[in-house]
């Protein structure tokens, strides 16, 4: 937990700037419940926002170039990075999404390296993609993921090979990577890591050139994982950027509760259960739609915002699923509102027809429904006081809504799943201070999901 009194100089360990809101989060639990007090800021902190926080090793950014062009990184991305640079912390991380989600015109990983290296130096640009406990997995440069528990090769996953936006044809990282920057691509491969000939293999990658190369480090249990934060942190020289998942904070603080840097996880309080919450979806995902089922069958009223209506007149088809979320909360049920329930479903078919319908782009009309989700929410809070904990599912969804709510910064409050952390919200709005949240990826969690941010799951120290 962070405390609100200023942080010791040159103690920070890390900066990370996540590439979208709820990868943010992961990050934020991955660090706080491995002993690395950490407070995670939705805007670019002033001295005054950073001088709340005490003791705090880490500081993140959270973000939303995940689905913007390489120009828009380029317009806020770059300064952004600098801002974080500018704190002095050993490693600057772009934190990526656990499924490398990313394509040359959106969410380029290439181009997010491109502008860090410049920031920090360094002779290699680490990168750790493999979380175990995430159900991630990297070996010999390919990427796996659980899904529904079963492992896939990331080109055969059965939402990143047809997401919508970024689907994954390639799951050898440095191929996919390949196609977003020209940048010299190296692999530490775990049969190297295991047999103590990682260090050995770095030299030789970087006397191979004169550049600075991205080097991908292999990561499939937890041996691995731990080799590869002690190889980043010892190799680190002045300061290294890297463009990782939340792996590179799981390898890291085990290399640190390892050699004593960190002090041992504290203990979190249990996640209560609350009488009801709120809701919103805009996750095409199949791990989302089995969530909102269970939550359909379990007491919660499920509420489609219908996208065409929605795109044709935003503030009609919003109000009405104010309305109706509003009565749901008055009687004890606790609103789920979505806006698509997987990628089958007929809002996901038909969005670039109902987006031109209503004379708008894709990205546009993206936008357009992030805002209205955000608008429900927002609506809700106001009209409704005793509601303290709302859900957000979808990466894009969660910047909108985080944007909305008028929040400066987050910190850890509880663990619900992996990647999926209880959050408390910091805000000079009273009405939003304090304020307990959820914000979720598509593919994280159990089909309880929603129930457990309504029922609580218990408390108590984290494993790292």
């Amino acid at each position: 937990m962070v405390s609100a009194t200023p942080a010791a100089p040159g103690r920070l360990l890390l900066a990370y700037h996540g590439d979208d809101f709820t990868g943010s989060t992961d990050a934020l639990e991955a660090l706080t419940a491995a002993g690395v007090p950490t407070v995670l800021f939705l805007q670019v902190p002033t001295a005054a926002m950073l001088a709340r926080f005490p003791r705090v090793r880490a500081v993140g950014l959270a973000g939303q170039a995940r689905g913007r062009s390489p120009a828009w990184m380029r317009e806020h991305l770059a300064p952004a990075l600098q801002a974080l640079a500018a704190l002095g912390a050993p490693i600057l991380h772009y934190k990526v999404c656990s499924t490398f989600d990313s394509s040359p015109a959106i969410g380029s990983i290439g181009c997010a390296i491109e502008l860090g290296l410049p920031l920090v130096g360094g002779r290699w640009s680490p990168m750790i993609v493999g979380a175990p406990r995430l159900g991630r997995y990297t070996a010999f440069g390919h990427l796996f993921a659980v899904a529904q528990g079963t492992g896939h090769r990331l080109d055969r996953h059965p939402t990143m090979a047809r997401h919508p936006v970024t689907p994954m044809g390639e799951s050898d990282l440095r191929l996919h990577l390949g196609a977003q920057t020209p940048l010299r691509r190296e692999l530490i491969d775990f049969t190297q890591l295991k047999a103590g000939a990682g260090a050995a293999r770095l030299e030789a990658i970087c006397a191979a050139g004169s550049d600075v190369p991205v080097v991908l480090i292999d990561v499939l249990d937890d041996d691995t994982l731990r080799a590869a934060g002690a190889m980043v942190w010892e190799q680190r020289g002045a300061g290294l950027f890297t463009a990782s998942s939340s792996g590179l904070q799981y390898a890291l603080a085990a290399h640190w509760q390892a050699t004593g840097l960190v002090d041992k996880p504290a203990a979190l309080p249990a996640a209560a259960s609350v009488d009801a919450v709120a809701a919103v979806s805009g996750s095409c995902s199949p791990g989302t739609a089995a969530q909102i089922a269970w939550a359909a069958g379990h007491g919660f009223t499920t509420l489609r915002l219908d996208v065409r209506r929605l795109l044709a007149n935003s503030a009609a088809e919003t109000a009405r699923v104010v309305e109706a979320a509003a009565a749901a909360l008055a009687t004890g049920s606790s609103p789920l509102v979505y806006t698509a329930a997987g990628p089958d479903d007929p809002a996901v078919l038909d969005f670039d027809a109902a987006a031109a319908a209503a004379g708008l782009g894709r990205a546009e009309a993206a936008e357009r429904t992030g805002e209205a989700l955000a608008a429900v929410l927002c609506a809700l809070l106001d009209r409704v006081p005793t509601l303290r904990r709302v859900a957000v599912a979808g990466g894009d969804s969660s910047g909108a809504v985080a944007t909305a709510l008028d929040v400066q910064a987050l910190t850890l409050q509880a663990s619900l799943v992996r990647g999926a952390p209880l959050c408390r919200a910091w805000s000079a709005r009273p009405a939003r201070d304090g304020l307990e949240i959820v914000l979720k990826g598509g593919q994280m969690g159990g089909d309880d999901f929603f129930g457990r941010v309504r029922d609580g799951v218990g408390g108590g120290a984290l494993a790292c």
